[in-house]
């Protein structure tokens, strides 16, 4: 569990969802292509995702579509060994991400890019949740790995160097909590979709502006009994979240160009409209929802 995962569980546990009648468990599915598999399954109405994985399969026709994202930059650290003191160090070393094909891979490959390292001089290892990669980085089995709050509070008291931070890379923006859902529930029940997005809406608010409800959600949820390693996430999320929970353009047409560079033998629509759907987002716009919102 992490600090960006925090719009959903307070929208849970401060009573958004159930005050707008959406009742709904919490269920957590590693990894974007895993997400898309239970959406397309009917396992789930809504996930809470990046979008590298959804963007290639609602490209080829599936039934999803972005409603909503409340994260719009790259959260993650690039944390590593000592003797790992910039970037053109990296080359030969084993980097370990959560798995391939997602938000991490991305960022990393944009940062490589960005330092003029080749992409083949690097190996980048599926390696799992980040506590299990933070202990695999001070065992030395990895060299560096991404990582976001608190693992990077973890990791500095560790004596682990931060190499980068990449929401300071130029291709930052990059929209890592996405709500997804099916389109065609969207078409069908558009008010059960909009219920969802104000309970969503007001969770994101509260947690940025009830410091003392938030402290306490993140030390519940992400069972942590440090104050420090609590503060420290609540400070970098409550500032990185987005207000209303608007997707940005730029990092999505971003993460299609990205996609299209990986995979040229595929066409990929570059109409923002063909992934994500504002409609409900403009009207709540329309209906003063955030500004009242923003009073309480």
């Amino acid at each position: 569990f992490a600090g960006f995962q925090a719009p959903l569980w307070a929208a849970k546990d401060f009573g958004f969802l159930s005050k707008y009648g959406v009742e709904t468990d919490l269920v957590m599915i590693p990894g974007s292509a895993r997400g898309a598999q239970a959406l397309l399954g009917r396992s789930i109405h809504f996930g809470q995702i990046d979008r590298t994985g959804l963007i290639s399969a609602i490209n080829q026709g599936a039934d999803l579509v972005f409603v909503a994202s409340s994260l719009n930059r790259f959260p993650f650290s690039l944390v590593a060994q000592k003797n790992i003191r910039e970037p053109k160090d990296l080359v030969g070393k084993k980097v370990g991400i959560v798995s391939l094909g997602g938000a991490h891979e991305v960022s990393l490959i944009l940062a490589l890019r960005e330092w003029n390292i080749p992409r083949a001089s690097v190996t980048l290892l599926a390696s799992g949740p980040a506590a299990n990669r933070l202990i695999a980085l001070a065992s030395g089995a990895l060299d560096a790995t991404l990582l976001a709050p608190p693992e990077t509070g973890e990791a500095a008291r560790m004596g682990l160097s931060t190499l980068a931070h990449m929401t300071e890379l130029k291709a930052a923006y990059f929209p890592m909590n996405a709500i997804a859902t099916r389109r065609s529930l969207l078409e069908k029940n558009r008010q059960a979709v909009k219920r969802f997005l104000q309970a969503y809406s007001e969770g994101i608010h509260q947690f940025m502006t009830r410091k003392d409800k938030s402290l306490a959600l993140l030390t519940q949820r992400m069972k942590q009994k440090n104050p420090a390693v609590v503060e420290e996430t609540y400070q970098y999320f409550a500032s990185t979240f987005s207000s209303p929970p608007r997707m940005s353009h730029e990092g999505m047409r971003a993460a299609i160009d990205m996609l299209a560079q990986r995979s040229p033998e595929i066409k990929f629509d570059t109409n923002v409209s063909k992934y994500l759907d504002e409609r409900l987002l403009d009207e709540l716009e329309r209906e003063g929802f955030f500004k009242k919102m923003a009073t309480k």
